[in-house]
Order: structure tokens, then sequence, then C-alpha cells
């Protein structure tokens, strides 16, 4: 799957932030996100309620509305984790967050939690973007094929040089 890389070029590696499976961003239900206006990335349907770092990082942005966490790796990549589709509407409520701006985060801190079955049963769909924002600072993006992942798993390479 990652085999192809030559071992001169240095590589961050994106694991994923929830437990579920693995979509490719185009399948999302949201043209900001399937037509990849906001950067190139993956999905997550959610299996669990617990969002966690993906990198080694700084949060750089928690929503007012706990729906998403903006960061940055120390790679440079800006990531962008934003739970469910039009969640905004929600205002906070079926979601906590536990880091703040400006705070230093190891792959696998928790992040946030959120409340998948009272999300769904307001009508929303839970299906999870992570999108490399800046995606001209690398070389390559290489994602995973569509499969159930855990949390911490490596799903996608960025090519540093």
């Amino acid at each position: 799957m990652f085999g192809f890389f030559k071992n001169k070029e240095k590589k961050a590696v994106i694991c994923s932030p929830l437990k579920g499976k693995l979509i490719a961003i185009q399948k999302v239900n949201d043209p900001t996100f399937a037509e990849e206006i906001l950067g190139k990335g993956f999905a997550i349907v959610p299996a669990t309620g617990r969002v966690v770092a993906p990198v080694d990082g700084l949060i750089n942005l928690v929503f007012e509305t706990k729906h998403a966490i903006s960061m940055t790796s120390k790679e440079g990549a800006e990531i962008l984790i934003h739970v469910g589709l039009d969640t905004v509407n929600l205002r906070g409520e079926h979601f906590q967050t536990f880091v703040t701006a400006e705070q230093s985060v190891k792959k696998g801190d928790l992040l946030l939690e959120f409340d998948m079955e009272a999300i769904k049963n307001a009508g929303y769909d839970i299906t999870t973007p992570v999108v490399i924002c800046n995606p001209d600072q690398f070389v390559g993006i290489n994602i995973i094929e569509e499969k159930d992942v855990d949390m911490n798993e490596e799903v996608m390479q960025l090519i540093v040089s």
C-alpha cells in the first residue's frame, strides 16, 4: 500500500483520529468536502464518539460549536477534523472538547467526544471529514484504500520532499 515510496523521501504520517470506516472524501454528502474545496483528505464514518489527535502538533482552533478542530502537525500540515455534516447547527450540543487553542498535543491525545446517537437522532450525518487544508505544501499525498480503521492507525502519508 505504501511500498512505492522511495527511502530518501521525507514523509509525514497522518493517523486516523477516529475508529470507524474510512471512505474517500469524494463520497461525503457535502460538496464543500467532496469537491475538495477545503483541501484533500478522507472521511471516517465513526464507530465511536471519540476523536484523538492524528499527529503530534499544535491546536490552532477549537470551534465555538465544538464540532470541529483545526491543528498543525510538526511537519506543517494544517489539519481540519470536522465531526459530522452541518453539525455546526447543533451549537455545541452533544459535543465535549478536551483541548484549547495553542495547546500542544501528542498523537492519540483525546481532542473531543460526541454523542453519536443524539446527533443522528437530531437528523445529522456523523460522517467526519479529515482534511489537509494546505495540500500544495506537499509533494504528494497518499491515502489508504477504504476499510475499517482504528484510532491511531496510519491512513495517510504526506510526502514532504
